[in-house]
């Protein structure tokens, strides 16, 4: 089985299973105008029961709703050169992953959903979509990009989601942030969600001795004796600057969560959006 298959095999048995349980979506929107209140009558969505109401007068009653609007939500990938990277799974595959997760709740959900690739530049864009076979297309051109000596431009993602999403949306930021990204004006027109994805080498590395490394972003070679002085130097630079990514994202108002190539993606997602409720 090839890995895309593999990715989207796992993708839909979390999100039509573990995900979705009793709770069929975990996106929220504003898409209800509540009307009334009447008597449960075989036949009815159960997702609509008022409980509180229901315990009240000890028979099911169930809200009634004059207009169900869909959620039109983007999802953004930023493939710059550093998804290129990974001790057993690179980023780039684990973005894949959480794209499919995502995708596949969006459209079980019943909503619009579109896709982004950034790094410099706009390299794929897809037009709102209920239909699943998008997915494929999707997770396929993220597994099959080449990242490397690509820098990412946030500036490029914010100015170009705000200039053509035009509908209020849910806007999905999937990348590694090691720049701090400007989104305040982004959220400020819509409700936007960043999903760091990272690798734990990469936070905490080993003491490697004299080593010769290449940047992926920019293709230089980097040679140098990595002891564990500079090791312990480089994880505290890393954890200021998401100290510093993480009060940014929390002033502009962006909910975030961190995940890890080693971790379940979906247990992460659901976290993220149960947190947004």
């Amino acid at each position: 089985m090839s890995k895309l298959s593999k990715i989207l095999v796992r993708a839909r048995r979390q999100v039509f299973s573990e995900m979705v349980g009793n709770n069929p979506s975990i996106f929220q929107g504003e898409g209800y105008d509540f009307i009334e209140l009447r008597e449960y009558m075989p036949g009815d969505d159960i997702r609509h029961i008022d409980w509180n109401i229901t315990a009240k007068m000890q028979k099911p009653y169930i809200k009634i709703f004059k207009e169900e609007r869909e959620l039109n939500i983007v999802i953004a990938s930023m493939l710059n050169g550093s998804v290129h990277f990974g001790a057993k799974k690179f980023k780039q595959e684990l973005i894949a992953e959480v794209v499919a997760n995502l995708s596949y709740a969006i459209l079980h959900n019943g909503d619009l959903l579109s896709t982004h690739i950034y790094a410099d530049k706009l390299y794929s864009e897809t037009r709102p979509t209920k239909k699943v076979s998008s997915v494929t297309k999707s997770v396929d051109e993220i597994l099959h990009f080449d990242p490397l000596n690509k820098v990412a431009n946030y500036k490029l993602l914010s100015e170009t989601l705000y200039r053509r999403v035009r509908r209020r949306s849910l806007i999905l930021v999937v990348a590694d942030f090691f720049e701090i990204p400007d989104l305040k004006l982004l959220a400020k027109k819509h409700e936007v969600l960043a999903i760091i994805v990272r690798d734990k080498l990469e936070e905490n590395p080993p003491v490697m001795g004299f080593s010769s490394l290449r940047d992926p972003e920019s293709g230089l070679q980097l040679e140098g004796d990595y002891t564990q002085k500079s090791v312990d130097t480089y994880a505290k630079k890393v954890h200021e600057h998401d100290r510093e990514l993480y009060s940014t994202l929390r002033k502009d108002g962006i909910h975030f969560t961190k995940i890890y190539t080693d971790e379940n993606s979906a247990i992460a997602l659901r976290r993220l959006f149960e947190g947004r409720i």
